[in-house]
């Protein structure tokens, strides 16, 4: 075992130096979020979300990283991500909308000027919504009209359409 350790010692400090940037990484980007989401007055669980997307994505990054520190060879990885890709990319295109609506709410997150209590409206050809936006979430808004209805609108939906605000923050009155 030791044999093993004196063996691949540089690998190991490397990859343990490689975990020790992520985790920094991965700190500095919560604190980001956080800090974006605080100042635009977002829901602490929504910054949290957000975060964790890029937690996810930092660690897959490591271990292409650390892959590559151990010696894989280039061609393997690339039968293996091909392969990989192919297959999520059958699964995702029956259901494209999921990664469309989780990737819309990650721009909700950064770009979306209205924010939960807002009352707005949604101008679409086919309905006309009215309403007082509930909460936001990964793959859907959630609206509720004057009426009491409750409205799950998709977040791709709602960045390709003209949105209009009608009252600020309509849950204070």
């Amino acid at each position: 075992m030791s044999d093993y350790f004196s063996l691949h010692q540089d690998k190991i400090i490397n990859s343990v130096i490689v975990f020790a940037v992520f985790f920094i990484f991965q700190l500095i980007t919560g604190l980001i979020v956080r800090a974006i989401g605080k100042s635009k007055k977002i829901l602490v669980s929504r910054a949290k979300l957000v975060a964790r997307y890029f937690s996810v994505s930092l660690f897959l990054l490591t271990l292409l990283i650390i892959a590559f520190i151990f010696g894989v060879n280039i061609e393997d990885l690339v039968v293996i991500f091909s392969s990989v890709f192919a297959i999520i990319g059958l699964a995702l295109f029956a259901s494209w909308s999921i990664l469309s609506n989780v990737t819309s709410g990650i721009i909700l997150f950064f770009s979306f000027p209205y924010k939960i209590g807002d009352k707005i409206r949604i101008h679409d050809k086919e309905l006309e919504i009215t309403a007082i936006i509930e909460d936001i979430r990964s793959f859907q808004i959630h609206l509720r009209r004057d009426n009491g209805d409750l409205v799950t609108y998709p977040n791709n939906m709602l960045l390709q359409k003209a949105v209009t605000l009608i009252e600020k923050d309509a849950f204070d009155k």
